[in-house]
C-alpha cells in the first residue's frame, strides 16, 4: 500500500509501530547507543567506561561471525559452528576435528585457522559530509566511481599500516550516513578447544532455529601476532554462572545484514524474486550434494562443512520469505511506509524517494537473472572457481589507482583478499565438479539454452563436461601457484593455461558489463533516494533511530524471557539433564561421545541454553551475552524461528536470541571435555580483568 489513504485499521497500526524503536528493538552503533531508553526500560543503563571496554574486548571473525576476548591472553569466545570450516579446512582421513573436537593440551599445540582474522574496532568517524560533497550533484554510473573512490581514499588515508589495521566505510541508512571504522586486525588465529560436533548440533536442522535447545554451540579460538599470544588486558570478565530470568542483557556483535529500511517496492522484489530463485536453488543444491555424500564416509565428513551451511541457509531464506508472506507482518510494514509518507508530504527537499526506487526495482528485476547467475558464474558454489575469479579480477584492478578500483579490491582489502587466497586450504574434485556442473545446469535452465553468454561460456559441452574439464585440469587447488598468479598480476593471468583461469578471463567482461548495468539502473538512483528516505526518517521521528546492519559492531539490549507459542508458554531456559531426556540413539537425537562418558558427572540441573529478548541477526552468531556488571554469561547462537522475519522487522513478544550459558561451557571444560589449562586461564582472566 503506498500513496493510497489509510483507513482506520492501517492508522491504528501506523500509529503502534511506525514511531521510533521501542524497547529491546534495535542494533545500535556504539557511537549512538540508546542510554536514555535503556534506563527509562530498566532503570539502569552502561555509562561511557562500560561501552568503551565492550567495545574494545568485542571481536569480529571475518568467517561471518562474532566473539569476544575472554582472558589476557587473547583468548576468544565464540560458536562452534562459526569455527566449524576451521576444523574442516585441518581435518584429514583418519582425523576428524569436527566430529571428533579438538581440545589443545596446550597453547604449543593450537592450529592456524586457515583464512580467519580477529578485528577490533578502535575508532568510528562520521565522514558522511565528505562523501555528500564528492558525490555532489552526480547521477548514474557517475555517482556510484565518485562515492566509490572517495571510500578508497578515506580507506587508505585512515589506515596507512596495513600490517596491523584495516579501515572501512560503512553506508548507513542506505546512504544517509557514511562512518569510517577503525579496526586494529589479527590474521594468526588459531583454534583452541571444540566440542564433538554431535555436541554442538545436537537436534540437527529439525531444532535449529527451534527451542527448547540442548546444544554445545560453542568454541574458543586464540589472537596470535609475531608468533606469540596477543596480550589483551581489556576482555570480558568469565562468568559461569545460569542466566536470571527477567535480567537485563546485551548482545555485542556484528550483525550481518537486515532490510528494515526497504520500501514496499523492495520488498515486493525480495518476496517475488529473489528468496523463491534462492530456495529453489538452495534446495536443489543441497539434494544433489546429500546424494554424492551418501557414496562414501569421506565424501560425508569432505562435504559435510558444505551440507551445514547450505541447511542454514535455506532454513533462514525460507523464514525470510514466510514473514513476507504473513498478511499481519506485511501490513505492518505498509503502514510504516504509509505513515512516513504521510508525514513528509509536501516536503520539497525530501520529494518522491519513493517513485524513483520504484522505477529501479522495475529494472532490477530484467537483469536479476543475469546478475543471478553470471556475476560470479560457478563460483556460487565452488571454491576453486571463487579463487579463479578473485585472481583474475584483482590482476585487472590492481594496474590502476586506488581510487579508481572496484569496491573489494582498493589497497585497505588486499590484505585480507591475500591472506584468504594463499592460505593453505584443502579442496575437494568430487565436491568442486558438484558446484560447478550444479552452477553451468541452472544458469543454462533459467537463462535459456539459446542465450547468448550461455553459449559462449558452455559452447557444446555439457554442464557435467564443462565441470570435469575446469576442475581437472586446475592448478589453483595448490596454494603455492594461486601466491604465483597473485604476485604476477596481469601477465602472469594472461600466461596461465589453468582452464578455471581461462574460464573467468572469458567471463569477467561481461560480468563488469553487468556490474556497470546495475550501478547505473538501480545502486545510482537507490543510492540518492535512500539518502532522502534517511532525511525523511530523521524529520519525522527524530534522529533516536538506529541503521540496518552492516557486519559491523552492534549493541543490543534486552531480557532473559521466554514467550507464548500457540497459546503454551515456552520456558526461558533448559538444563543439561534434557539432553538424555531428548536423546533417541538415533540421529540428529544421538548423544555425543562425551555426553556418554560424562553422564555419571555432569551436574544435570546446570542451565544449558537460554532465549533472551535480544534484537539480533546473522552475523551475530558467537556474540557475547553480557550482564550489567559487564561479564559474559553465554554465546548467542541462533534465533529462534519467529526471529528469521528480523531480517525485515522485530516483534518483542515473539523473537527471541537463543545463547549456550557459560555455566553448561564451564562443565564441558571441565567434565566433558577436559581442558584444564584453559578453564584455569578463564578463571584467572576473570580475576585480572
Amino acid at each position: 500500500m503506498t500513496g493510497t489513504a489509510l483507513g482506520g485499521t492501517a492508522l491504528a497500526l501506523a500509529a503502534a509501530f511506525a514511531a521510533p524503536a521501542a524497547a529491546e528493538e534495535g542494533m545500535w552503533t556504539f557511537d549512538a547507543v540508546p542510554t536514555e531508553a535503556i534506563r527509562a526500560a530498566y532503570g539502569w543503563a552502561p555509562d561511557q567506561q562500560w561501552l568503551d571496554r565492550t567495545r574494545a574486548s568485542s571481536v569480529r571473525l571475518t568467517g561471518g561471525c562474532s566473539a569476544s576476548f575472554v582472558s589476557p591472553d587473547g583468548l576468544i569466545l565464540t560458536n562452534h559452528h562459526c569455527v566449524v570450516g576451521c576444523l574442516q579446512n585441518l581435518s584429514s582421513e583418519g582425523n576428524d576435528l569436527v566430529a571428533g573436537g579438538f581440545n589443545a593440551a596446550d597453547r604449543a599445540r593450537e592450529l592456524k585457522c586457515p583464512g580467519q582474522q580477529a578485528e577490533v574496532v578502535t575508532s568510528i568517524r562520521d565522514v558522511t559530509g565528505d562523501i555528500g560533497k564528492a558525490i555532489g550533484n552526480l547521477t548514474g554510473e557517475a555517482l556510484v566511481k565518485a562515492r566509490d573512490a572517495r571510500i578508497a581514499e578515506l580507506e587508505a588515508a585512515g589506515c596507512p599500516d596495513r600490517d596491523k589495521t584495516r579501515c572501512q566505510v560503512v553506508t548507513l541508512f542506505g546512504g544517509g550516513q557514511y562512518k569510517l571504522y577503525q579496526y586494529r586486525k589479527y590474521s594468526d588465529v588459531r583454534i583452541a578447544w571444540a566440542p564433538e560436533f554431535q555436541a554442538a548440533f545436537f537436534g540437527g536442522d529439525p531444532d535449529n532455529f527451534n527451542f527448547p535447545r540442548y546444544a554445545m554451540d560453542a568454541a574458543f579460538l586464540r589472537a596470535y601476532e609475531d608468533g606469540k599470544p596477543v596480550k589483551t588486558p581489556t576482555h570480558l570478565k568469565w562468568n559461569p554462572r545460569a542466566p536470571k530470568e527477567g535480567e537485563i542483557t546485551f548482545v555485542v556483535g556484528n550483525p550481518g545484514s537486515t532490510q528494515r529500511l526497504l520500501t514496499e517496492a523492495q520488498r515486493s522484489f525480495e518476496r517475488t524474486e529473489r528468496l523463491p530463485l534462492t530456495l529453489m536453488l538452495l534446495s536443489e543444491y543441497r539434494g544433489r550434494l546429500l546424494s554424492k555424500m551418501e557414496e562414501s564416509p569421506e565424501k560425508a565428513r569432505e562435504g559435510g562443512d558444505t551440507l551445514f551451511g547450505m541447511e542454514n541457509s535455506f532454513k533462514a531464506r525460507s523464514g525470510q520469505f514466510r514473514a513476507l508472506n504473513d498478511p499481519a507482518f506485511t501490513a505492518k510494514l505498509a503502514a510504516e511506509e504509509a505513515d512516513l509518507r504521510a508525514r513528509v508530504k509536501g516536503n520539497e527537499a525530501i520529494g518522491d524517494p519513493w517513485s524513483e526506487i520504484d522505477a529501479a526495482v522495475a529494472a532490477r528485476r530484467n537483469s536479476h537473472l543475469d546478475a543471478t547467475f553470471l556475476q560470479s558464474g560457478p563460483a556460487m558454489f565452488s571454491t576453486l572457481a571463487g579463487y579463479a575469479q578473485t585472481l583474475v579480477r584483482a590482476a585487472a584492478e590492481r594496474e590502476k589507482p586506488n581510487s579508481e578500483r572496484l569496491p573489494g579490491f582498493t589497497d585497505s582489502a588486499l590484505p585480507l583478499t591475500e591472506k584468504r587466497l594463499t592460505d593453505v586450504v584443502p579442496t575437494y574434485d568430487w565436491l568442486e565438479e558438484l558446484g560447478v556442473s550444479f552452477w553451468a545446469s541452472k544458469a543454462r535452465e533459467y537463462l535459456g539454452t539459446d542465450n547468448a553468454d550461455m553459449k559462449a561460456l558452455l559452447g557444446k559441452e555439457s554442464p557435467e563436461a564443462l565441470a570435469k574439464r575446469l576442475v581437472e585440469g586446475r592448478k589453483l587447488a595448490d596454494p603455492a601457484y594461486r601466491k604465483q598468479l597473485w604476485e604476477g598480476g596481469a601477465a602472469a593471468i594472461a600466461a596461465s593455461d589453468d582452464p578455471m583461469i581461462r574460464f573467468f578471463a572469458k567471463l569477467d567482461p561481461r560480468s563488469r558489463a553487468i556490474k556497470a548495468e546495475f550501478d547505473r539502473d538501480y545502486d545510482a538512483p537507490v543510492t540518492a533516494a535512500q539518502a532522502r528516505l534517511a532525511q525523511a526518517r530523521f524529520a519525522a521521528y527524530g534522529d533516536s533511530l538506529y541503521p540496518d546492519a552492516t557486519f559491523t559492531l552492534r549493541l543490543s539490549y534486552g531480557q532473559v524471557k521466554g514467550w507464548t507459542e500457540r497459546g503454551k508458554p515456552v520456558p526461558p531456559m533448559t538444563v543439561m539433564g534434557g539432553t538424555y531426556e531428548r536423546a533417541t540413539g538415533q540421529l540428529p537425537y544421538k548423544l555425543a561421545e562425551g555426553f556418554v562418558k560424562a553422564k555419571e558427572r555432569i551436574a544435570m540441573n546446570t542451565v544449558y541454553d537460554f532465549v533472551t529478548t535480544n534484537d539480533i541477526i546473522g552475523g551475530n552468531s558467537g556474540s557475547p551475552v553480557i550482564a550489567r556488571d559487564g561479564s559474559v554469561i553465554g554465546t548467542a547462537f541462533d534465533g529462534n524461528i519467529h526471529s528469521l522475519g528480523g531480517n525485515f522487522g522485530y516483534d518483542g513478544t515473539l523473537n527471541r536470541t537463543v545463547a549456550v550459558s557459560t555455566a553448561a561451557i564451564q562443565q564441558a571444560l571441565d567434565i566433558i571435555w577436559p581442558a584444564p589449562a584453559l578453564s584455569a586461564e578463564l578463571k584467572a582472566g576473570s580475576r585480572t580483568r
